[in-house]
């Protein structure tokens, strides 16, 4: 007692307040033991919690940033809930294409005695494949036995000369039973997987089991797609396309085409031109596609971008003037040392505009939340802190030619369009803006003819407006945008 007396008060509560709360653990512990247990997961209880729902849970709706373009009011009335519906059919379509089982999450138990591959196992379709890394650490057994199944293919491994017992080689579930660890291990050492549908990517849940242990890994099946390279050669000309767009504005095509040949004598230039009463161009190395009047910005811009045979393509607008600044090896350099990236925008007379898109899915039928947010960068580029990543550019950027391909531009906006190209590359474009490269912009025309003429064109009607605003509620599946 002497000794308890002497120690602190803090101490003396302390060591009470432990000794209460073992005591009321174990009169818990003991006399309800079947609720403790519940907590435990049984062989079923581990098996769904490891085995994932039909379809993954939908995110609940987005939040619109204040002073957002609401898209549905931007839609005839009667005409809303026929095209939600339709939205959402190809919205299912979408998902059906570019999601599969292995975007679904899966949870590890802890202290499994099972090992299996977790990430890179991917087998071609209808081709076999070896599971690598199967094996099983358990302590001494009088027999042990573990089973593997999947739902797209089928198993198979070795049959032993004795030591072991196969059951369902071949099948989609194969359980494999032994005396011995060692051998039991040996077996499962050579399983193999076969898919038996034909999918050029897609995937398949094996399930992994041994006594109440259950472990769920991926396999993708992929068909292995064929490497399409560009032989750079040495000069600029064979690494990179000048491409443009053209519409009623031959003299400032002409002092462009100029600027570009006091630098890059060889350089190929592409100009898309669907000018009302065309002009042919005639200088050497430039090729002009004539297209039907007024098609529109972006399919001038799939034109041009479609005959571009090189790694890559510089994009200009034909009012814009190189000068001194305007270095595309520069541009080549960076794009060249970080080949992740697609899109590099540089600067027109100091200006980057560059831009981040923040984007929501929302739930399904009310639809995603984007914010474009001007001036808005994420960080600079590792090795080159001229340069910033973003999610769009500038209208002057070096781009992978293959890359931009892929996207695409809706020939649906014929009038004003830029950041839309950047919302359709959303998570497939690798952007960033630099302002260590730059090109010029020339004066406006004094010929107010002429100008007057281009702006009935170029400038958008409150329809055209309007019809972008529908064209993003129903392509993108959006609820709302807000330009900041």
């Amino acid at each position: 007692m002497m000794a308890v007396s002497n120690r602190p008060p803090l101490q003396v509560a302390t060591a009470g307040c432990v000794i209460i709360l073992l005591t009321f653990y174990f009169i818990v512990f003991y006399n309800y033991p079947g609720e403790l247990n519940e907590k435990v997961p049984t062989t079923q209880k581990i098996r769904t919690w490891l085995t994932p729902s039909r379809d993954s849970p939908s995110p609940g709706p987005c939040t619109c940033p204040d002073k957002s373009v609401i898209l549905k009011d931007h839609l005839p009335k009667e005409q809303y809930e026929e095209l939600a519906q339709r939205r959402a059919k190809e919205l299912q379509q979408h998902k059906a294409r570019t999601t599969s089982l292995l975007s679904r999450q899966l949870f590890a138990l802890p202290n499994s005695p099972l090992q299996y591959p977790i990430q890179g196992l991917i087998a071609r379709p209808l081709t076999t494949t070896p599971i690598p890394g199967l094996a099983l650490h358990a302590g001494q057994r009088s027999s042990y036995k573990v089973s593997l199944s999947v739902s797209k293919g089928v198993l198979t491994t070795e049959i032993p000369a004795e030591g072991g017992t196969i059951q369902g080689d071949g099948e989609s579930r194969l359980i494999m039973e032994s005396n011995s660890l060692v051998i039991l291990n040996n077996l499962l050492a050579k399983v193999s997987y076969t898919s038996t549908i034909y999918h050029i990517l897609t995937g398949d849940l094996a399930s992994f089991q041994f006594e109440n242990h259950e472990a769920v890994f991926p396999i993708t099946i992929k068909q292995p797609h064929l490497p399409v390279l560009y032989d750079m050669g040495t000069d600029i000309s064979s690494h990179v396309t000048i491409a443009t767009k053209t519409f009623l504005r031959y003299r400032q095509l002409k002092v462009l085409l100029s600027s570009i040949r006091r630098f890059y004598t060889n350089i190929e230039v592409i100009i898309a031109d669907d000018s009302i009463e065309p002009e042919h161009i005639t200088e050497e190395h430039t090729k002009q596609y004539i297209m039907p009047p007024a098609q529109g910005w972006f399919a001038g811009r799939n034109l041009a971008v479609s005959q571009v045979t090189t790694k890559y393509f510089l994009w200009v607008d034909d009012d814009f003037v190189f000068t001194e600044e305007t270095k595309i090896e520069k541009l080549v350099e960076v794009m060249e040392a970080v080949p992740e990236l697609d899109v590099l925008g540089g600067s027109v007379q100091g200006n980057r505009f560059y831009f981040s898109l923040q984007y929501e899915e929302g739930e399904e039928m009310e639809g995603g939340c984007l914010y474009r947010k001007s001036n808005a960068k994420f960080h600079s580029l590792p090795g080159y802190p001229q340069c910033s990543l973003a999610s769009g550019v500038v209208n002057f950027f070096l781009a992978r030619t293959d890359a931009v391909q892929r996207v695409g531009f809706d020939p649906k906006l014929q009038r004003v369009a830029h950041s839309e190209f950047f919302m359709d590359g959303l998570g497939s474009l690798l952007v960033a803006s630099c302002d260590h490269v730059s090109i010029g912009h020339q004066p406006k025309t004094a010929n107010e003819k002429d100008a007057a003429r281009y702006a009935s064109f170029r400038n958008p009607s409150h329809s055209d407006s309007e019809f972008k605003l529908q064209l993003h509620f129903f392509k993108n599946n959006l609820k709302c945008i807000r330009y900041g």
